[in-house]
């Protein structure tokens, strides 16, 4: 097995530059809270110390504040360092070493299992679900705070075939609305993004025969209109364009208009409680390892209720670490990150659909299986 470069690494990183500012949590101790069946941060009843280096999925970045903030007043001697560069990066960094996990809005692909033996050991690498939350399909179209379009709409504005907001397909779905002869600027990820995969990933399940292309992670190269790099860039673009539309973690838009999506026959408005239905209806990616949790999302459900331009994002570990400090402070944090506790931080801070209860005990049942390399 390749030597990890990550284990101790951490360690030698200057304190000073990694200063976090971030408030602390209400609940100060090491335990949790009585009754609320959240795990403790450690599973082994001590407080961790160390840093933890992590790198990936701007849309992530709200729910990692709360995260760090939360798990650093229960660890006092630990910080958590996390760099919102983009999914593809994250995983990137993630399998070369460079960090000791990676935030990520779609899971690895065979490929990256295959590259992840190189650097986690014969085991490889696990996906673990962290974070549930709706894309929103946002834009800029004076006071309209809301659209309904369905998802052949959706694809055809986005491929650049639908150019201004009047348009008979839009108008049709919105009587009595006052749409204006705007045109319609698309903005687009620069950075490769598993937002992006997502929904590019929509698109090809709930409108084939308008979006022919696969989902990917970087924008294809036929619909280039505006792009800016992660989800602040794309959200700012769009504040301040008028007419234009991108898609982006719906924790990051703001005031922007937010369409609603035509799931079956209804027209279903995103929030955390429509983004955990559609995960409901998820399942599990075939030819697995038992502790990994990648799930495939039903992009073209009928079901009632559910928004199916969703992500999950993961966050992605090494099976095992080269020593015992480095899997105290994976599993702690990991196991701060899926309880009830940081569940309910995330969705205070950016929005999320919580973890189901199922979800989260196969969650943590895989954060205990990592280990140290034999």
């Amino acid at each position: 097995m390749k030597a990890l470069r990550f284990g101790r690494a951490a360690a030698v990183i200057s304190v000073a530059a990694l200063a976090l500012t971030a408030c602390g949590s209400d609940n100060a101790t090491g335990e949790p809270a009585p009754g609320n069946g959240s795990a403790a941060p450690s599973e082994m009843g001590a407080a961790v110390s160390g840093t933890l280096t992590g790198i990936g999925a701007s849309s992530q970045n709200s729910a990692m504040e709360a995260w760090r903030a939360g798990f650093q007043s229960l660890n006092p001697d630990a910080m958590v360092q996390y760099s919102p560069d983009g999914s593809g990066a994250g995983r990137k960094a993630f399998l070369s070493g460079g960090a000791q996990f990676a935030g990520s809005d779609a899971y690895l692909s065979e490929e990256e299992l295959t590259s992840a033996m190189e650097v986690c050991g014969p085991d490889g690498a696990i996906d673990i679900p962290a974070y549930i939350s709706p894309i929103a399909i946002a834009f800029n179209v004076g006071d309209i705070s809301g659209l309904n379009l369905d998802a052949p709409t959706i694809a055809q504005i986005f491929k650049g075939e639908i150019t201004t907001w009047n348009d008979p397909a839009i108008a049709d779905q919105n009587e009595g609305v006052d749409l204006p002869d705007t045109p319609i600027t698309v903005v687009h990820r620069s950075d490769e993004s598993g937002t992006t995969e997502n929904f590019t990933e929509y698109l090809a399940a709930a409108a084939p025969e308008d979006w022919t292309d696969e989902a990917s992670g970087t924008w294809p190269t036929a619909y280039q209109s505006e792009n800016a790099k992660g989800t602040s860039g794309v959200v700012q673009t769009v504040t301040t364009t008028d007419g234009a539309i991108t898609y982006a973690d719906a924790s990051a838009v703001g005031s922007l208009g937010k369409a609603l999506v035509k799931v079956g026959e209804e027209y279903t408005e995103l929030s955390p409680e429509a983004a955990a239905r559609a995960v409901d209806v998820a399942t599990p990616v075939a030819d697995r390892s038992e502790n990994d949790l990648a799930l495939d999302l039903q992009r073209d459900t009928t079901e009632s209720g559910a928004y199916p331009v969703v992500l999950i994002s993961y966050h992605v570990y090494c099976t095992t670490y080269d020593n015992q400090e480095t899997v105290d402070l994976v599993k702690a944090f990991g196991s701060y990150v899926v309880s009830e506790d940081g569940q309910a931080e995330a969705e205070a801070s950016a929005g999320s659909a919580p973890l189901s209860e199922t979800l989260r005990e196969q969650a943590q049942a895989a954060i205990d299986s990592i280990e140290v390399a034999s």
